[in-house]
C-alpha cells in the first residue's frame, strides 16, 4: 500500500513540476463557475458555495506546490 502511494505521489509531482500554474488555474475556474452558478436556483450546490470553497483550496494548494517545485 505504501509503495503504491509513493509511486502515485511521484507521478503527480512529476506531472505538476512542468505545469506549475495548472492547479491555481483550475481553482480560479471553479471560483468563476461558482459566481456564474449563483444566479441559477440549484439548491444545495449554490447555497453552500461548494465550488467557491473547493476552488480556493485548490488554488492555495497549487500555489504552495508551485513554490516548492
Amino acid at each position: 500500500m505504501a509503495q503504491w502511494l509513493n509511486k502515485l505521489l511521484d507521478k503527480i509531482s512529476d506531472y505538476l513540476a512542468t505545469r506549475k500554474g495548472l492547479l491555481p488555474l483550475i481553482g480560479t475556474l471553479l471560483i468563476v463557475l461558482n459566481f456564474i452558478l449563483q444566479f441559477f436556483p440549484l439548491g444545495w450546490l449554490t447555497q453552500t458555495n461548494l465550488f467557491l470553497h473547493l476552488g480556493l483550496l485548490i488554488a492555495i494548494f497549487g500555489l504552495m506546490i508551485a513554490w516548492i517545485l
